[in-house]
C-alpha cells in the first residue's frame, strides 16, 4: 500500500509517520517544503521516501503520485503575517494535488481540515481552510474523508503547545492573557494519527469533527504543562491588551512570529466545538489528557527531539 503524505515534516506528518511505519507493506512517500524538517523527517525516518518541494509552486512532486493508493492532504499554513502564504499554502496547494491525483488515478485521501472551519474567528487560517474545504467538498469523483481536529498537540509541535512549553522553559516569568479562562478541546495528536491511519485502512468517507475528548481552560493546561515538566517559571496573568500590544511589538522585529495577534483573537473567543464518538466511529481510543501530556514531553525515544524541534 503505497501512502503519499503532504506536509509530511509537521506536527501531524511527523505523528502519523511514525505509527505508520510500524505497518507491514506500506510505502511511505513525504512531500514538505521546509528543508530543516525535512533533514529531520529523513533522520528519524530512513526508510521514509522524502520529497522536498514547494506544491504551491514546484512542478517535479507530481511523479510520486504514481502508483499511490491513497493521500493525505495535510499541509497547513497555521501562522504568520502574509495573507498569500495562507491562500498558496492551504488553497493553491490543494488545487494542485487534486488535479494531480486525478493524473494519476489515486483512488482515494483524507483531507485534514480544522475545526475553525465552524468558528466565529476571521482571520488568513481560517478563511483560507474554509476555502480549502469547499474545494475538497467540489471533488466527487475520488472518495474521501475530511478530518476537523481541534488544537493539537504532541511531539513535534513547533507551532502551539510546544512553543508555550519550550518558552516556559526559557522565562522565569510566564504570561497569561487575562484571566485564562477560556475553554480549549485540545486533541491529541498521537489519537489524530490512529484516525487517520483508520480512515486510510477503512476507506471512511464523510466529514468528522475530531475534538479533544476532554475540555479545560487555557491557564489550566498552561498549568499542567508547567507540573508536568516540573518548570519553575513564575505564572502570571497580564491583561488581554497588554499581551496584545506585546505580541503586535514582537511581530515588528520577527517576520514569522510564532504567535500573532490573529491567533489571540481566536484564543480568547468563547466557543466550543461539536464532540463526537470518534472512539466509537474509529476504533481509536482516546488518550486521557493527562497521559497524553506526559506522553509528549516525558517520551524516551522523542521526548528531547520534541524540545528542540
Amino acid at each position: 500500500m503505497k501512502i503519499v503524505i503532504t506536509g509530511a515534516a509537521g506536527l501531524v506528518g511527523q505523528n502519523l509517520i511514525a505509527r505508520l511505519k510500524t505497518r507491514p507493506h506500506v510505502e511511505i512517500v513525504g512531500i514538505d517544503k521546509h528543508p530543516e524538517n525535512t533533514r529531520l523527517l529523513r533522520r528519524m525516518h530512513p526508510q521514509v521516501q522524502v520529497v522536498e518541494a514547494d506544491l504551491a509552486h514546484d512542478s517535479y512532486w507530481q511523479r510520486f503520485l504514481d502508483g499511490a493508493d491513497a493521500v493525505v492532504i495535510n499541509q497547513a499554513q497555521i501562522g504568520g503575517l502574509n495573507e498569500q502564504a495562507f491562500l498558496d499554502n492551504n488553497v493553491l496547494a490543494t488545487q494542485r494535488i487534486v488535479a494531480a491525483m486525478r493524473a494519476y488515478r489515486v483512488p482515494y485521501f483524507v483531507q485534514v481540515s480544522s475545526s475553525v472551519v465552524n468558528s466565529a474567528a476571521d482571520d488568513f487560517y481560517t478563511r483560507s481552510k474554509t476555502a480549502q474545504e469547499k474545494l475538497v467538498n467540489q471533488v466527487t469523483d475520488i472518495p474521501h474523508v475530511v478530518l476537523r481536529p481541534t488544537l493539537m498537540f504532541g511531539w513535534f509541535d513547533r507551532k502551539h503547545l510546544g512553543w508555550l512549553r519550550r518558552f516556559m522553559a526559557r522565562t522565569p516569568v510566564f504570561p497569561v492573557p487575562g484571566d485564562g479562562r477560556y475553554i480549549r478541546q485540545p486533541l491529541y495528536v498521537g489519537d489524530f494519527a490512529e484516525i487517520i491511519i483508520a480512515s486510510l485502512m477503512r476507506r471512511q468517507t464523510g466529514t468528522f469533527d475530531i475534538s479533544g475528548q476532554e475540555q479545560i481552560f487555557y491557564g489550566d493546561l498552561i498549568r499542567l504543562i508547567k507540573r508536568t515538566v516540573k518548570a519553575r517559571t513564575l505564572l502570571v496573568n497580564i491583561p488581554y491588551r497588554l499581551f496584545w500590544l506585546l505580541l503586535a511589538l514582537y511581530a515588528r522585529i520577527n517576520a514569522n512570529p510564532p504567535f500573532t495577534t490573529s491567533q489571540l483573537k481566536a484564543l480568547v473567543i468563547p466557543e466550543t466545538f461539536p464532540t463526537i464518538d470518534w472512539p466509537g466511529i474509529f476504533g481509536v481510543d482516546a488518550t486521557p489528557l493527562e497521559e497524553a501530556v506526559r506522553e509528549t514531553y516525558l517520551d524516551a525515544e522523542y521526548g528531547d527531539i520534541v524540545l528542540d524541534f
